[in-house]
């Protein structure tokens, strides 16, 4: 069967509207990526949309068909929509051309963020969703934070027990077996494989190399994450395992955090570039208004009071 990525990307295919490029700085490294926001009025939050391995910030501004693209979509309904090209990819290969290890990356992205925050309003805060190895970096960002309390987080394509061997792994010589990423083909419009060529990316020789000790890492990350959590699973993810076994043990230790585990019908691992994108799209904006509402609706801390003397 030929690898349908192989299909050229038709040139000059333009962005989706009100997308645009962005460059951060992050403590002198730059982050590229797509910034698309609500027009003519303050975000209810911003949206930091973190691509996984071998990919890009245009995963989640899918141009197949209309309506799949997260950031049209999330500006449209009041949000800004920030997609980062990962330290080792886009603009910022050059200036690390290995990648950076999780612990790295955590570090640059928190800079990226605080940056941007000084020059963009953000609304409610931080919500970060998150695809794949993305999500490890999600996770990551929650647990140590950075002092900005993010809103939550919602990660599709990430488990804790491969499905593989680890020599099958996507790594820096092997984009992985692509039957994987996608799973049938009658789950993704026509155009997914020409655009999909065009956002694959070498994955960085560092975060490869450190791929396969997730499930080691998993562990201490979870425990510090306080953010509310909504893990997606494809119906065809094949990466990960995520029978009932496998997901109880992953959410069982997320133990400080409130913990949903939905399941993404007709789709493959690459949900935001299948026809599931929308439906998916609007139940990680739904997550974000409940992780909202929580917020307002959370009691009061009572004021401290010393006790009555006699």
């Amino acid at each position: 069967m030929a690898d349908p990525l192989r299909t050229p990307l038709p040139p000059g295919t333009p962005p989706s509207p009100g997308v645009r490029d962005v460059v951060l700085d992050a403590g002198g490294i730059p982050l590229s990526g797509l910034l698309a926001e609500p027009p003519g009025t303050s975000p209810r939050a911003v949206l930091v949309a973190l691509h996984g391995g071998g990919m890009r910030a245009g995963y989640f501004d899918s141009r197949a068909c209309p309506g799949m693209s997260l950031l049209e979509l999330g500006s449209a309904l009041g949000c800004t929509v920030l997609a980062l090209d990962r330290p080792g990819y886009g603009l910022s290969a050059a200036a690390l051309p290995e990648g950076q290890t999780l612990a790295e990356q955590t570090a640059t992205v928190g800079k990226a963020l605080t940056a941007f925050a000084r020059s963009h309003p953000t609304g409610a805060g931080f919500f970060v969703v998150a695809h794949s190895n993305g999500g490890k970096l999600a996770l990551s960002l929650a647990a140590r934070d950075h002092g900005r309390a993010l809103l939550g987080l919602d990660i599709s394509g990430l488990g804790q027990r491969f499905a593989v061997d680890v020599p099958r792994l996507p790594c820096a010589e092997s984009r992985g077996d692509w039957r994987r990423h996608w799973g049938s083909v009658r789950l993704y419009p026509p155009g997914a494989f020409a655009q999909g060529r065009g956002l694959v990316a070498p994955v960085p020789s560092r975060e490869s190399d450190e791929g396969p000790r997730w499930p080691l890492l998993y562990p201490g990350i979870a425990a510090g994450v306080r953010a509310p959590v909504r893990l997606t699973f494809a119906e065809q993810e094949q990466w990960w395992h995520h029978d009932d076994e496998a997901v109880a043990a992953m959410t069982g230790l997320l133990t400080a955090s409130r913990v949903t585990v939905a399941r993404q019908p007709d789709a493959g691992h690459n949900i935001s570039l299948g026809w599931a994108a929308r439906a998916y799209h609007l139940k990680v904006l739904s997550h974000l208004e409940d992780c909202l509402l929580a917020r307002v609706a959370a009691p009061a801390v009572p004021a401290h009071r010393p006790p009555a003397g006699r």
